[in-house]
């Protein structure tokens, strides 16, 4: 048969149209303005004829991607001209569009070509309109009611993101699987998820403006169980924290431990650029579409885009926003927040969806974490009264019934339906903890991160770090120990190691036994608990380390002279008791021995015998420490817990009575201190994190018994202790500090371009004591106490801060590869101390968004 040549051109056209069909077309470009070359935010970009489209980020990129046929772009923004251009189909094209502005008047607001070309606020009717949504935020929250109440349903889930086939393939997942049958593509577009974590809740809420209060009724709770392997109400915990309640009324939003300036904040419209984008009608009524994006992109602010009534409201209807890409904000590969509010009784606006989804990771491309909180709100009433016994109690209150509620309940309650991959992922826990090989691999998870490997179901061995150490006393050490586990006993847990040095060949050791006193682990809070151990041990005279222990492996390496050493035989009753407004009590017993060692002597000067000295110093102490942290919240752990937000104050009281005579206690006084601290937002300037602590001892003690104000010789930063001061160099009988670290999260170096990909951030201390010693607490006015500390040709060590405070400071870079700080840190008084450092570069290891 032959073909003529018309037809031979239309066969032609109809393969090259259907292998243009077979094949994604993906166009990318930006959008700028002709004359200025500034980059069009929010410009509506679309394939013609189709209803398929996207928008322009912050800086004008798009990307758009189709398996369907189409031959034309297109390009609308109010104050532009409308934009077309040509495409081939099948293709990956760069495709750069250049508007032209035009003046266009739109419902009362005119966008003329000057403003529309070159930003700014005055005149900008954007910045109008955004100007009045901040005028009128009062009467749209919800918090203008004096009386509300509503049910809400919250969903938080959480996957491993962009799962490919190559990591599916694996001969290590050989056994898992049918783990990934379960895999979600709605979720991320592009980027396959797999739900490991799933937690819904239903409660009811209720509110009272004056006096206020809060208070919410869980009626039920369902969590994807991991018992045995992963603490679930310690997650539970952390994942409230990392996507808590977002109300864009507020100025600050945090999230993610920092703060964002809100888009409708007081004075977003000095960090935001606005642009009215759209109108659009529902109804009978109207909305203005208006975007936003930051005027930095680097610094801690949202972009996106908000609907307003032009009712006269001039209420937030909706909004969706997320954060740029350049800023200094570790792990997040994507960010987005959606939230709907609608009005109620013609008076606010209240929220009735609230989603918050992110995907972490350590770079683009590769696999991450996906957590999303999903949460929406109805059957509300306002402006119904209650009595007043219905707002006391806690704040959350659990019904007994409420985890264990019938699939039944949560049919016929949950506000929307679970997705395929949600219902399944229940089962698939299941199965999962039924494969041994993840029991291996969650063992060599908390070896690396918790430091205990479990020997036997009923006890676990470590911590690792403190296998090997050495020091000027010891020399080598070796150590070994454990503590039993929850199959051993929920509400008893001993614990204890072995040690032995091969410089002093002396064996040190800890036994200890805990009792719970309610239904709860020893651990988990509200704690309740009795404790009893004994120890002997070595120590550096006044260190108390904060969360790590002295016979760490990275604490062996020291600065300058440390052979000032103690062998301590303690013995320990604690009763602990914890309430769930975060107020805690302890009631301890303590009878310690402490034995001079190294270079360390017990001499008194009105001994005959210089060369005699006495060995051991007995003390017998009861004390009463009471601690206060309102609305705290942490990770609880199995046997540890790790603060996740610093908001509120927390208050420490202690109090400690010495009893003379009483088992071998050989002093009487009172050691009385209290400590405050608090971390303070400073919005786009950081936060800081202050401490101040006083104290005062009653009572004739020898200086082993003072304050030894907490001294660093280590190479680590540490928070709580003086980084320049030499061990045992300053007591005291009374005592005020201060402590501050400001962290500025990058606000000057995210100006610096080198400085802003490298993502590092700012942060300066300083840490001041002022300090007093008494006269009869001197050994130089009294003969019957221990001589202070000198060297071996008789120079003093050890001295009081008669004379002026101890003051130091450091300026230093947070956030190295994304995890270490580095401060090089200065002393600035008692600079003709022997042995001292008046300048140290530290380093410290930090996890941080």
């Amino acid at each position: 048969m032959k073909f003529t040549l018309k037809q031979i051109i239309i066969l032609f056209l109809s393969f090259y149209a259907f292998a243009a069909t077979s094949q994604s077309t993906i166009v990318r470009g930006t959008i700028m303005d002709a004359k200025t070359k500034e980059a069009i935010p929010f410009a509506t970009v679309f394939f013609d004829e189709s209803n398929f489209g996207t928008t322009t980020d912050s800086v004008g990129h798009f990307v758009l991607e189709t398996d369907k046929y189409y031959t034309k772009l297109k390009v609308l923004m109010i104050g532009y001209k409308p934009y077309s251009r040509e495409l081939i189909p099948g293709k990956d094209q760069t495709i750069n569009c250049k508007l032209t502005a035009e003046e266009k008047m739109l419902n009362e607001v005119t966008i003329n070509s000057k403003s529309a070309r070159r930003y700014r606020n005055k005149d900008n009717p954007a910045v109008e309109l955004i100007r009045k949504v901040i005028d009128h935020k009062a009467s749209n929250r919800i918090e203008g009611f004096d009386y509300y109440e509503y049910e809400k349903y919250e969903k938080i889930q959480f996957a491993l993101s962009n799962i490919t086939e190559k990591f599916q393939n694996r001969r290590a997942f050989k056994k898992f699987q049918f783990v990934f049958e379960n895999l979600d593509t709605t979720k991320l577009e592009g980027k396959p998820v797999l739900p490991l974590y799933l937690k819904e809740v239903i409660s009811d809420a209720r509110y009272r403006k004056s006096p206020n209060a809060k208070k919410e009724i869980v009626k039920g709770s369902k969590t994807v169980a991991f018992e045995g392997y992963v603490d679930n109400q310690g997650l539970d915990a952390y994942m409230n924290n990392l996507y808590q309640d977002i109300n864009i009324y507020d100025n600050n939003i945090t999230m993610l431990t920092n703060q964002f300036i809100s888009p409708i904040a007081g004075i977003s419209p000095t960090f935001y650029k606005f642009f009215i984008t759209d109108t659009i009608i529902e109804g009978d009524e109207k909305f203005i579409r208006l975007g936003f994006v930051p005027r930095n992109h680097a610094d801690f602010l949202f972009q996106g885009i908000m609907h307003i009534t032009l009712d006269g409201s001039y209420a937030v209807t909706k909004i969706e926003m997320s954060v740029n890409k350049d800023i200094n904000l570790n792990w997040v590969k994507e960010l987005k927040i959606r939230q709907e509010f609608e009005k109620k009784e013609n008076q606010g606006y209240t929220l009735v969806t609230d989603e918050f989804s992110a995907d972490f990771g350590l770079s683009k491309g590769k696999m991450g974490i996906f957590g999303q909180r999903t949460v929406s709100y109805k059957n509300f009433k306002l402006n119904k009264p209650r009595p007043d016994a219905d707002y006391k109690g806690d704040l959350i209150e659990v019904n007994d019934s409420a985890n264990y509620r019938p699939m039944e309940f949560w049919i016929k309650n949950r506000h929307s339906d679970l997705t395929a991959s949600e219902k399944s992922v229940y089962t698939m826990v299941d199965s999962i903890k039924k494969v041994p090989a993840f029991k291996r691999t969650l063992d060599v998870i908390v070896l690396v991160f918790a430091g205990y490997k479990t020997i036997t179901p009923y006890f676990d061995c470590g911590p690792l770090s403190t296998f090997y150490s050495f020091n000027p006393i010891e020399g080598f050490r070796l150590r070994f120990g454990g503590r039993t586990t929850d199959a051993f006993s929920k509400r008893m847990v001993l614990e204890g190691y072995s040690a032995y040095g091969f410089k002093d060949q002396q064996w040190k050791y800890y036994g200890g036994v805990a009792f719970s006193l309610n239904n709860h682990s020893v651990y988990e809070f509200p704690v309740s608990s009795l404790k009893f151990s004994y120890q002997r041990e070595t120590k550096i005279p006044g260190q108390e380390l904060q969360f790590i222990q002295e016979d760490n492996i990275l604490l062996s390496f020291k600065r300058g002279p440390n052979d000032k050493w103690l062998y301590n035989n303690t013995f320990n009753f604690e009763y602990l008791q914890e309430f769930k407004n975060h107020l805690s009590f302890t009631l301890g017993f303590k009878n310690w021995i402490q034995q001079a060692a190294g270079g360390l002597n017990y001499n008194r000067t009105d001994y005959t015998d210089y060369t005699s000295s006495e060995k051991n110093l007995q003390t017998s102490e009861v004390s009463l420490n009471i601690r206060w942290a309102p609305n705290e919240k942490f990770y609880q752990g199995k046997k540890y817990r790790i603060p996740v937000t610093f908001k509120n104050p927390i208050f420490t009281l202690r109090y400690i009575q010495g009893i003379k005579y009483f088992l071998g206690g050989q002093y009487d006084y009172q050691n009385i201190s209290l400590n405050m601290s608090k971390r303070f937002y400073l919005s786009q300037l950081g936060y800081s994190d202050i401490a101040i602590e006083g104290g005062k001892i009653f009572g004739t003690v020898p200086f082993p018994l003072l304050d030894i104000h907490r001294a660093n010789q280590t190479y680590a930063y540490q928070l709580q202790s003086y980084n320049l001061m030499n061990f045992l160099e300053f007591v005291s009988d009374q005592y005020v500090s201060l402590n501050i670290d400001h962290f500025f999260n990058g606000f000057f170096f995210n100006k610096i371009p080198l400085l802003r990909k490298l993502k590092w951030r700012e942060v300066i201390s300083a840490k001041v004591l002022y300090g007093s010693l008494s006269a009869n607490n001197n050994p130089s006015n009294n003969s019957t106490l221990y001589k202070l500390p000198t060297t071996l040709e008789g120079v003093p060590i050890t001295h009081s801060l008669e004379k002026k405070p101890y003051v130091e400071g450091s300026v230093g870079i947070t956030n190295i590869f994304k995890f270490f700080r580095v401060d090089l840190v200065k002393r600035f008084t008692y600079l003709d101390h022997p042995d001292i450092s008046k300048l140290g570069i530290r380093v410290r290891f930090r996890f941080d968004f």
